[in-house]
């Protein structure tokens, strides 16, 4: 069983609201964001955070959009992946979040991790090369950040692209940064698999594709974060 509720936190000057689940009882789990696709905050996102809490971490899912058009939001977020990838208000807000998270009581504050999809995809790549306190992300079908020599000081990577999607090449590109910078990760290409494949709510989801790439990123998790201590 996992405790779940809603909760807000600030960002700079700015409340933001997020989805918070963390395993029941006592006890210091490694932590999780969660950061959604340009569809938001949505159902399927909590169901994920849901997962991390029942996998024995604390997972907060962030609310990008809080207070804002979706549209403009996403117009702007791609624009900044594209020309101010590493520093834009996207990677603020998510650093405020990690900071909030690892400020609760239950967290392992040396144990953070994150993982994304899409949009989210593309910003835990771009904020993990400027953020030391995360440990691993789990990129889902997303860009690379500009410039891709950036990832040289990113955290160990698990990422996981469909094959019959844009997404694809960054996926190919990214393993061999990766590769080139001795980077510790594990990049799997889906044959035949679309964009929102792990989105059990889409037309295109895909159950093989999913159930795999999920427990590669409950492996690689435990590896670098471990799990929580039940007291």
């Amino acid at each position: 069983m996992s405790l779940l509720r809603s909760l807000t936190f600030t960002s700079g000057k700015e409340t933001l609201h997020a989805y918070y689940a963390c395993p029941d009882g006592a006890g210091t789990f490694p932590g999780v964001v969660v950061i959604h696709e340009v569809f938001g905050l949505t159902e399927n996102i909590k169901d994920i955070t849901q997962r991390f809490a029942d996998a024995g971490y604390a997972a907060l899912a962030v609310d990008l959009f809080t207070g804002r058009n979706r549209v403009v939001c996403m117009v702007r977020f791609l624009a900044d992946i594209f020309t101010n990838a590493l520093d834009h208000g996207g990677i603020h807000d998510l650093k405020a979040a990690l900071t909030f998270l690892a400020e609760q009581p239950n967290v392992d504050a040396e144990k953070l991790g994150a993982i994304g999809f899409c949009l989210g995809g593309g910003f835990a790549v771009a904020w993990a090369c400027t953020d030391e306190r995360l440990k691993v992300i789990a990129p889902y079908y997303g860009a690379n950040p500009r410039p891709l020599e950036a990832v040289a000081r990113v955290c160990p990577v698990v990422g996981s692209y469909p094959s019959q999607d844009f997404t694809a090449k960054s996926g190919r590109k990214l393993e061999a940064a990766l590769t080139q910078y001795d980077v510790d990760h594990d990049i799997k290409i889906y044959e035949g698999a679309k964009h929102s494949f792990f989105n059990d709510r889409s037309r295109m989801y895909d159950a093989d594709a999913a159930i795999d790439s999920w427990q590669r990123v409950l492996a690689f998790f435990e590896a670098y974060l471990g799990t929580g201590e039940m007291q």
